[in-house]
């Protein structure tokens, strides 16, 4: 009987520990803050984030630091009001142009099918995206899926994302105030 008891109390231990382990160096949680990614993502949902082996493409939904304009610390770089979900447009080495008055983004002079978005990017920012535009090698070019309700690479504020400040791509939503089971799941 205790020798059962022991058994049952080892194997929570070790569950709980291999949960924190993962939570710590694998995954982590993040909580979605405002309208820029709507409909796609609400405001506090709740989704789990990695960057093992992550290497950024075009179209994934990130979770960036934005406190590398003024410390460059990893406590800062977690700071949670520091950090915006935001979808990758485009790559190192790849060409960004905006038609503003049709609401089409082009992509390396392909214009781009974004179903996701809830409305079309008509707004514009001070930078100037009217020409084609290379994205830096290392670094990304973000938006959000409300593009007129979304500060992103289209403004000097944010600009072009240093691929060093994704701190992970979106995996999983496993938490939503809005129809919580058809939104529950992986995230593509």
């Amino acid at each position: 009987m205790l020798g059962s008891a022991y058994e049952w109390l080892d194997s929570i231990v070790t569950a709980m520990v291999l949960v924190v382990v993962l939570f710590t160096f694998v995954f982590g949680i993040v909580s979605v803050k405002g309208t820029s990614m709507e409909n796609t993502f609400m405001d506090t949902d709740k989704v789990i984030i990695s960057n093992m082996f992550y290497t950024p493409q075009k179209g994934d939904v990130v979770i960036v630091s934005l406190n590398h304009t003024n410390d460059d610390s990893l406590s800062a770089q977690q700071d949670e009001d520091q950090r915006i979900i935001k979808r990758i447009i485009a790559v190192g080495g790849q060409k960004v142009r905006i038609d503003f008055d049709k609401g089409i983004v082009y992509v390396d002079g392909i214009a781009q099918d974004e179903p996701y978005t809830k409305t079309p990017t008509t707004l514009k920012y001070d930078l100037d995206f009217s020409e084609d535009v290379t994205v830096p090698e290392g670094h990304v070019f973000v938006m959000g899926d409300n593009r007129n309700g979304s500060i992103d690479s289209r403004s000097s504020e944010i600009g072009m994302i240093d691929q060093r400040y994704i701190l992970g791509k979106v995996l999983f939503r496993f938490y939503s105030d809005k129809d919580y089971f058809s939104r529950f799941g992986p995230v593509s």
